[in-house]
């Protein structure tokens, strides 16, 4: 029995050190890039209200497929600009968020999907598509330098 746990404990922890995490924080998300060599991706949506955001993020952010090849491939950081009380953010978080589109998404277009190298530098732009994964993932890799 205590060999069972101490399996599934360590399954459940090391899914949970390889799996792709989102960023809210951009100075961190460039280290991150920087040390692993990856660009960023980053996302302005609206999870609560933006019809368009929540299609994101069910069929492609969500996916087994994204999240596999992600891991590897990206660094993720979100924008999140929530309009309801109960998933409002932190004022700290809604400054960094607001500061991020005053740099990058001036027109306020929800959602926009920003692939960026590892210095912060623009590579290229999306946003919703009605595409599969892989051939998102595609797009996203075009705009690698």
């Amino acid at each position: 029995m205590k060999i069972r746990t101490f399996f599934l404990v360590l399954f459940i922890g090391s899914a949970t050190i390889w799996a792709q995490e989102w960023q809210t924080d951009f100075n961190y998300a460039k280290e991150l890039a920087k040390s692993g060599d990856k660009p960023i991706i980053l996302v302005f949506q609206g999870s609560d209200w933006c019809a368009p955001c929540i299609k994101l993020e069910q069929q492609i952010w969500s996916s087994e497929e994204f999240k596999n090849y992600s891991s590897d491939h990206f660094v993720l950081l979100l924008a999140d600009f929530p309009r309801k009380k109960q998933n409002k953010l932190s004022v700290e978080q809604q400054e960094k968020n607001k500061d991020l589109a005053e740099t990058y998404n001036q027109n306020g277009y929800f959602p926009l999907v920003v692939v960026l190298d590892k210095d912060g530098r623009v590579l290229g732009q999306t946003g919703y598509k009605k595409i599969t994964v892989k051939e998102y993932i595609g797009l996203l890799e075009s705009f690698k330098e």
